[in-house]
């Protein structure tokens, strides 16, 4: 084989492996709920609306499905809204606090494709009773 044509087929196969890695990156996000079993009651006869630095203390991780290798954390706004750009591939979406042992959620399996977003929204129940 002449080496313009081994230049040639290393060349494409470079520009193939570096086009992937190129690849636009996507989205997730979604909403942050905190759910908590101790009934509160403010004078008025409202529940007590839940402030951003309670969504602060709960920040989201997002793990690769396979690995469970960290990839990024995220934390919900004022409003308990998020949202992140990934690479494209699948992920873990999961709570950090899950250690302190009184936060309770499901991990969410999501897929994140190029130049679309995903939703995912997570429910932590934080066991106050």
């Amino acid at each position: 084989m002449s080496s313009f044509l081994k230049y040639v087929i290393a060349l494409c196969i470079f520009s193939v492996v570096a086009g992937m890695a190129n690849e636009p990156p996507g989205f997730v996000e979604g909403h942050l709920k905190i759910i908590s079993g101790k009934e509160v009651e403010l004078a008025d006869g409202n529940a007590p609306a839940i402030m951003a630095e309670n969504y602060a203390r709960y920040p989201l991780v997002i793990l690769s499905q396979g690995e469970k290798k960290e990839i990024a954390r995220v934390t919900a706004d004022g409003n308990g809204n998020y949202r992140t750009a990934l690479p494209p591939g699948d992920y873990v979406l999961d709570v950090q606090a899950r250690a302190r042992g009184h936060v309770r959620a499901k991990p969410q399996r999501f897929t994140v494709v190029s130049n679309q977003t995903v939703r995912v929204d997570m429910n932590i129940d934080t066991g106050v009773r």
